[in-house]
């Protein structure tokens, strides 16, 4: 079942659909996105309807998984052919999401749900980290405060710290000369986010 989670259509000559992941891709789709469903209605229990459904997308499209999935080196063990892999197919982000999808579906169809589900959430909280992202809070405070010509915004970097791989960020935002919020994030964007985010609880905006 695992290697047919693996196997792209270009490995089989007969290309029988059969032969290859994107029937499980199929399953393994709709099993992830309820994953999600559930996973953030529990987690994200002040989030309304429409701001759920942008989370849930976010975490289970194709550039998610498809960063997860070169995180855990899965196009090395990929079956495909050799022109699809000297073409880059190893590597390209709609077939790692793909084989993701049909791996969920494949521990589904070994294991039943709860182990599909387990596995499943392995990807989605991974793009979880990013879901004060989803929320552009920068764009909502700036629409605020514009309703007033003489406030200006004022984001500052603070300080960062880390190797370069994994650094750290604090940003400080600022209403005229008053410090307003501070935030920090794995890039200065996150940072300026969740900034954002501070000064908008302390309006009462934001719970």
């Amino acid at each position: 079942m695992l290697r047919l989670a693996l196997t792209h259509s270009s490995y089989n000559s007969e290309k029988s659909h059969l032969h290859n992941y994107e029937r499980l891709e199929f399953l393994g789709d709709s099993i992830l996105g309820f994953t999600a469903a559930e996973y953030f209605y529990h987690k994200l229990s002040d989030r309304p309807e429409g701001e759920l459904t942008k989370i849930r997308a976010n975490a289970v499209c194709e550039k998610s998984l498809a960063a997860f999935a070169a995180d855990m080196g899965i196009g090395e063990f990929l079956f495909m052919s050799r022109g699809e892999d000297l073409q880059g197919g190893r590597n390209r982000p709609s077939i790692l999401a793909d084989v993701v999808e049909a791996i969920i579906a494949a521990v589904y169809l070994d294991g039943g749900m709860e182990p599909a589900k387990k596995f499943a959430l392995i990807p989605i909280k991974s793009a979880a980290t990013d879901v004060a992202a989803v929320t552009d809070y920068k764009t909502l405070l700036q629409e605020i405060i514009q309703k007033n010509p003489d406030e200006q915004l004022r984001y500052v970097l603070a300080a960062e710290s880390g190797p370069d791989h994994m650094k750290s960020f604090t940003v400080e935002v600022y209403l005229n000369s008053n410090l307003v919020g501070t935030g920090e994030g794995h890039s200065k964007k996150k940072a300026e986010q969740a900034a954002a985010r501070e000064a908008l609880r302390l309006m009462g905006i934001e719970q």
